[in-house]
């Protein structure tokens, strides 16, 4: 077994470790996101503990089952470790089971006479700003019909072009939900299909909010970071991270900042001040990116100290 290579999986999963000595290594837990590195890990006998929350295990394969990694890592610790797991190959990546609603219709496919399709695409372009290349690169459709009526259907999908996610947003300013998701796991990556790992990328709320930013943003559909998405900035050994979340989840973009610098990467906090990056525009916002300075523990602490 090489402890270098052990030490490489580990870092890709888990973020940059510390060496300790009689051949352990500690980590951030994923578990409870401790700041310090509290998950220690025993890279002979593979016992694995974090002295926080208390999560443990006898061997690492367990510590991967309940990350519920994909099967390319099982494989990786496979041949490392030299030895099978039973039910690796079974392991795999869990779907989301996610399924466009059946009315979705596409504004390639719609009528453009019919009153829905107008509402529809007015919604998109006149009170999002939405362009017409927006609407067809992402392929975005509303339903005229059924569970999401009403609503414009914006799709997420992974690196293969797969359906991961979708999220529906009212176009008539009267409705009484003005979004609704589908019940399936968040844990995926917002967007993947167009991300580039080489370059620095932008975490946002919303799909209007990436759609605005235009490049390589990356939305959460909501205010807290997947573990698939934090398991990926690792493996691709993202150098820089842009952070952009509405004003009223600044506490979680600090713990987010916080944890992503404490791994080594530089974390660029943007202050929305009461606006989201799709009410900002493109150009105000590649603006605003280009001016911001990377989070330090200093400017942390005083966040910490004065957004109570």
């Amino acid at each position: 077994m090489s402890n270098s290579e052990l030490k490489s999986l580990l870092n890709s999963v888990l973020g940059y470790g510390r060496n300790l000595k009689n051949n352990e290594v500690s980590h951030q837990c994923p578990f409870c996101n401790h700041r310090k590195k509290k998950l220690q890990i025993n890279l002979m006998s593979q016992l694995w503990q974090c002295w926080v929350c208390g999560e443990k295990g006898r061997k690492l394969v367990s510590l991967f089952r309940k990350l519920k990694l994909s099967s390319s890592y099982f494989d990786k610790l496979s041949g490392i470790l030299g030895e099978r797991f039973e039910g690796t190959n079974n392991i795999a990546e869990k779907s989301t089971d996610v399924k466009l609603p059946i009315e979705f219709t596409t504004f390639l496919e719609g009528n453009k006479r019919d009153p829905e399709f107008r509402h529809a695409l007015k919604y998109l372009t006149k009170t999002r700003g939405l362009t017409l290349n927006d609407i067809v690169k992402y392929n975005i459709g509303y339903c005229e019909k059924g569970p999401y009526r009403g609503m414009v259907i914006i799709p997420s999908y992974d690196k293969d072009g797969n359906l991961n996610f979708f999220t529906g947003r009212a176009y008539y300013p009267s409705a009484t939900f003005k979004h609704k998701n589908p019940s399936v796991s968040k844990d995926i990556i917002g967007f993947e299909l167009y991300i580039n790992w080489d370059l620095p990328i932008t975490i946002v709320e919303g799909a209007f909010d990436a759609i605005a930013i235009k490049r390589n943003a990356v939305p959460l559909f909501g205010k807290i970071i997947s573990e698939k998405l934090k398991l990926r900035i690792f493996s691709e050994g993202v150098k820089e991270i842009n952070i952009a979340l509405d004003n009223d989840a600044k506490k979680d973009a600090i713990r987010i900042s916080e944890y992503f610098i404490n791994n080594g990467i530089t974390v660029n906090f943007i202050e929305m001040n009461n606006s989201d990056p799709s009410e900002i525009g493109f150009s105000k916002m590649m603006d605003i990116i280009d001016k911001s300075e990377p989070l330090d523990f200093r400017k942390i602490m005083e966040y910490k100290l004065y957004d109570r």
